[in-house]
């Protein structure tokens, strides 16, 4: 990782790339809810809202992406595990908008705990 420059141009634009970063987790909890509101055809996260198997379908996702997460931090396949991740991250936020949490609910429960 480079040292930004004295300049300041390279530290606001390092600044508002990482806002853009931050608000990724908020932008996808919006469309996740959205979807569910809205249940709009052909949504993958819709389907999810709407499946025969209730919750039960997030949850087996949920444990599918855990392993395959694990499995990839097993065998050192970094780009897997990142990928994986991301999917475990998802449908983790598709079950806490099933239950009617949001992101504030696991901000405040993180901060809790240091």
């Amino acid at each position: 990782m480079s040292e930004p420059d004295a300049g300041g141009d390279d530290d606001s634009a390092h600044a508002a790339d990482n806002e853009v970063r931050e608000a990724v987790l908020d932008e996808l909890f919006a469309t996740i809810e959205s979807r569910k509101e809205e249940l709009p055809e052909g949504s993958y996260t819709a389907s999810l809202f709407t499946h025969e198997k209730g919750e039960n379908a997030v949850l087996e996702k949920i444990g599918e992406e855990s392993t395959e997460a694990i499995l990839a931090a097993k065998d050192d396949e970094l780009d897997e595990l990142t990928a994986e991740s991301a999917d475990l991250v998802y449908h983790l936020l598709v079950l806490l908008a099933m239950k009617d949490l949001d992101l504030d609910d696991l901000r405040g429960e993180l901060r809790d705990r240091f």
